[in-house]
């Protein structure tokens, strides 16, 4: 009874009684799906019985027709992935690893506890969630905004450990540290990336999507003591609402003029569609599931300045049963995008939740059929090719395995990077182009010679990541920060600029002046959604540091936003 465009159809995967409980999956190299079923949603206990469980489909007919339970005895999980010789788990207060170094897809010791202080007493659904894998090779997740955390690995002493009160946040796999990437939003369930890199979270309560920006300030600010000189966070990408009214507590209970605009206030499991079977027109465009409108969403994105507006996009599948209750969505090797559904009539406040009831479905455009291939099998230079496929699950699974492979003694990087610099420097399509650095940059194949030489390239979106990975770990040289000071003078793309004062905020505020007066003095960027208050961010921590100067610098800016805010600072103490 699911109503989905022409052409469109759904497929049962699994459902009860072989998956119950489904709060989210991850799909394995393989194409399987690793299940976390959340028994214990509602409520903590001394004795978790969450259980992490492995579907195939064998056959390649869409139809899971193996199960095998990887692992039972988790509290409260609320996010999975894998990667790395096993299994990511949110699992508050603490996110895991549970290692599977043979693939004989039984775990190789007790849960290895990656990092603690993740909240959790104050909510029981507003908490950290999800995975996903960004192109940088960091692993990305949400984190709600009723459940603060502070982070650090066990042991960490408090004054050392990182709070975080909601947001987008971030895990490096090899290196084991933890950032914030992004603050703000209410409860950011489920973090996708664009063509172009680009982050992107649906949300709860207030506006429903949002381009999200490392170092930005989102709302609402609720006082995060995070954003207390923000003055002014970042707004949602969205031009609409999915509810009448404006007011969301009125926006429950699935009324016709609610359902006509959406289906309600509540969003999960975002997805950009990178895939390579459905019609072009979906590509780049965002998906989430609304919950209350028992329905996945589709919104379009169309570039604006250095960055969005998402219209409202005709619905892609709307579910007749109201038990529906999509919550991560995952496109497969096969171009399909597949959904977990909780499946239960009550929604994230319910504390006694239907416990036997969950489903996952694929969506598929035309005939989907064939059994997946298995990556890991692959050799290094197939992996490297997978760079160009147009279904960006390959993509994504050959450049972490990539990334895998080349922390391993004796790997031969040789013959992978020049490949991959080959296909950066000589490939017409500027999304492939970006693969190409991605993957030389999870696998240590670039430098910071190399990364400034990319600044002079002719794609803005390349010019910009050249800039975010050269602050990624070590301070640029100054021969780099001259570079990037003349860059926010005189470079034309809003994009670089944005990316500019991203990376501004990793620099010692020493470090920062030059770049910063170049940037504040385009008055092209006085009415971008995101130019003015990102410069604030790079700029504010400055004020304090050197009042006179910052003075200065309101004299100088021509967005007035800024001489606005730096009169405001300096007044305070």
């Amino acid at each position: 009874t699911m109503q989905v465009p022409e052409g469109f159809k759904v497929t049962v995967v699994a459902a009860e009684p072989d998956i119950v409980q489904p709060i989210g999956f991850a799909i394995d190299d393989r194409g399987r799906f690793f299940v976390a079923e959340a028994f214990n949603y509602g409520a903590w206990k001394a004795e978790g019985n969450d259980r992490i469980t492995i579907l195939e489909d064998t056959t390649g007919d869409g139809r899971a027709d193996s199960r095998k339970v990887f692992y039972e005895g988790l509290n409260y999980v609320t996010g999975i992935e894998v990667g790395f010789g096993g299994v990511w788990v949110m699992s508050p207060p603490c996110l895991y690893f549970i290692p599977d170094r043979d693939g004989d897809d039984k775990p190789d010791s007790e849960p290895q506890v990656i990092f603690d202080g993740i909240g959790y007493k104050e909510s029981r659904h507003n908490l950290a969630n999800g995975f996903t894998w960004g192109p940088d090779g960091w692993l990305y997740f949400g984190h709600g905004r009723t459940s603060p955390s502070d982070v650090g690995r066990p042991g960490t002493p408090a004054d050392q450990r990182i709070h975080c009160d909601g947001g987008v946040a971030r895990i490096h796999p090899t290196r084991l540290v933890f950032e914030n990437f992004a603050d703000g939003t209410t409860n950011p369930w489920g973090v996708a990336f664009d063509d172009y890199g680009q982050c992107f979270v649906s949300n709860c309560v207030n506006p429903h999507l949002f381009h999200m920006i490392q170092g930005g300030h989102y709302e609402p600010w609720r006082n995060r003591p995070s954003s207390k000189y923000a003055y002014d966070r970042l707004p949602t990408i969205a031009d609409h609402l999915h509810y009448p009214g404006g007011k969301w507590q009125a926006s429950r209970g699935g009324t016709p003029e609610t359902l006509a605009m959406g289906g309600g206030h509540a969003h999960c499991g975002t997805l950009i569609y990178l895939g390579d079977t459905f019609p072009k027109r979906y590509r780049n465009t965002a998906l989430m599931c609304n919950v209350h409108g028992h329905r996945i969403n589709n919104d379009i994105l169309q570039r604006k300045g250095s960055g969005y507006i998402a219209t409202h996009g005709k619905d892609l599948m709307i579910a007749k049963d109201q038990w529906f209750m999509g919550v991560t969505l995952k496109t497969g090797p096969d171009g399909s995008v597949y959904v977990t559904d909780w499946s239960d009539t009550g929604e994230c406040h319910t504390y006694k939740p239907h416990k036997e009831e969950g489903r996952l479905y694929r969506l598929s455009y035309g005939d989907a059929k064939g059994k997946a291939p298995n990556l890991a099998a692959m050799s290094d230079m197939e992996l490297v090719n997978l760079q160009l496929h147009r279904n960006d699950y390959h993509v994504e699974h050959a450049r972490r395995l990539l990334q895998e492979r080349s922390i391993k003694e004796g790997w031969n990087a040789e013959p992978v990077h020049a490949a991959l610099r080959k296909m950066l420097k000589e490939n017409e399509d500027v999304t492939r182009r970006l693969r190409a650095l991605w993957a030389l940059h999870v696998t240590g194949g670039t430098n910071e010679a190399s990364l400034a030489a990319l600044l002079d390239d002719h794609a803005e979106h390349v010019r910009a990541w050249a800039i975010q990975l050269l602050g990624e770990e070590d301070r640029p040289s100054d021969e780099v920060l001259a570079r990037l000071a003349a860059m926010a003078k005189d470079d034309a793309s809003p994009v670089v600029r944005l990316y500019l004062a991203c990376v501004l905020q990793r620099l010692p505020g020493k470090d920062r002046w030059a770049i910063i007066e170049g940037l504040i003095a385009h008055e092209e960027d006085k009415d971008d959604a995101n130019l003015p208050l990102m410069y604030w961010y790079a700029l504010e921590p400055l004020v304090s540091q050197d009042r006179p100067k910052a003075l200065l610098l309101a004299g100088k800016t021509k967005i007035p936003l800024l001489r606005q805010f730096i009169a405001r600072r300096s007044a305070e103490k």
